[in-house]
């Protein structure tokens, strides 16, 4: 697959695996926390496998792992909420980095 529709459907499959895991959950603004969660994802998505080629030597889980820990960190930071946003970003990420 060309990495950049690679790309896009990691992206957009993350993203919305990640927003539709916060539904049920409780926000002041529920529509902002949605798109800012489905944005990161769809990013981390969209980077790893462009990132790849850029670097095809490394193991792509680990540069996806890499990726999504990077890419995750500015949501875990201003939310406090770390452990879930880490752990689902470097999981996600290498994931996406072993299909890549």
């Amino acid at each position: 697959m060309i990495p950049l529709v690679h790309g896009l459907v990691a992206g957009l499959v993350f993203g919305a695996l990640s927003a539709a895991s916060m539904l049920p959950m409780k926000f002041p603004d529920k529509r902002a926390a949605l798109l800012g969660a489905f944005l990161n994802r769809f990013g981390v998505g969209l980077v790893i496998p462009l990132a790849h080629v850029a670097l095809p030597a490394s193991p792509g889980w680990a540069l996806g792992a890499g990726l999504g820990l990077l890419l995750s960190l500015p949501d875990a930071i201003i939310t406090k909420a770390y452990v879930p946003i880490l752990v689902l970003g470097t999981a996600g990420g290498a994931v996406i980095g072993w299909l890549a």
